[in-house]
């Protein structure tokens, strides 16, 4: 009798778990359907502003910005680890995590400092052990704003600016499907000239209104600050959709055991009904 009642026991607090999952699943659902809204209408900016800042790149004109500016030693990485806030998500931070050790490893091989940039609870529990963090950010929320990321990002370009940094790399989640995320590892800056550019071998240039050096200013730092936001925007995409995987996968196996648990406790009481009959008829054969 204990063993059955221990097995309704689990039983119960499995459907109760049960009824968690399911639940959040529905709410992962329903948040990366919006979030997949807002990177759909993002995303189409921020690929824009890298065509043409990297074509520009490509120009050959009198200023040029020291975000464009390829520095033949690199003595110190930096890297902004966009990450999210909260677990349950699956491998989601695991991969990413994972790609990120592997670059920064073959980095500090070579010889380079590397300093980080640290976007969300996971990444800044993670990385805080193993390299220095430089800036941090944290509870950004479902609908992040630009407005919350600039300080720490500035922390970053300031350290390029004055050397402290040679080079600086985006570490983001892509969004390809809702059953697939990828991790990416991109450079932000310096900013590279796109392919195609590169094998012109004529001097062009654009003509600039009312400087070329606040053009470049005002554009570089629109593409940087769009290329981290859309970087967040999607890590949020990302999050809720393989939250919604995982927490499905939870359902269907806590549904898979709970058969499991059930079948047990009916053979435990087939058994039990089998023992009391059992003991019934010796009894009525004794008298």
């Amino acid at each position: 009798m204990a063993k059955e009642k221990e097995i309704r026991t689990k039983i119960a607090s499995i459907k109760n778990t049960q009824k968690i999952t399911k639940a959040m699943e529905m709410v992962a659902g329903s948040k990366m359907r919006r979030a997949q809204d807002r990177m759909a209408v993002s995303r189409p900016y921020a690929q824009k502003i890298r065509e043409v800042v990297s074509h520009v790149a490509s120009a050959n004109f009198e200023y040029r910005h020291p975000y464009l500016i390829e520095r033949e030693q690199v003595k110190s990485i930096g890297a902004i680890v966009i990450s999210t806030d909260r677990g349950l998500c699956g491998g989601l931070n695991i991969n990413l995590f994972k790609s990120a050790m592997l670059e920064l490893k073959k980095w500090r091989d070579q010889g380079a400092e590397v300093r980080l940039m640290a976007v969300g609870n996971k990444a800044i529990g993670f990385f805080k052990r193993i390299y220095k963090i430089e800036a941090q950010i944290a509870h950004l929320g479902d609908a992040p704003r630009v407005d919350d990321i600039i300080g720490p990002v500035r922390v970053m370009l300031d350290a390029y600016t004055e050397e402290k940094i040679d080079r600086l790399l985006l570490v983001e989640n892509t969004f390809v499907t809702t059953m697939s995320q990828t991790p990416r590892i991109s450079q932000l800056v310096p900013v590279q000239p796109q392919a195609s550019d590169q094998e012109i071998e004529q001097h062009w240039d654009y003509l600039y209104e009312p400087d070329s050096r606040l053009v470049f200013e005002a554009m570089v730092s629109r593409y940087i600050e769009s290329q981290i936001y859309q970087a967040v925007i999607e890590n949020v995409a990302c999050e809720m959709a393989a939250r919604m995987v995982a927490m499905k996968s939870a359902s269907d196996n806590a549904a898979n055991l709970i058969d499991d648990l059930q079948l047990a406790y009916n053979k435990a009481r087939q058994a039990s009904i089998t023992q009391e009959i059992s003991e019934i008829v010796g009894g009525a054969a004794a008298v």
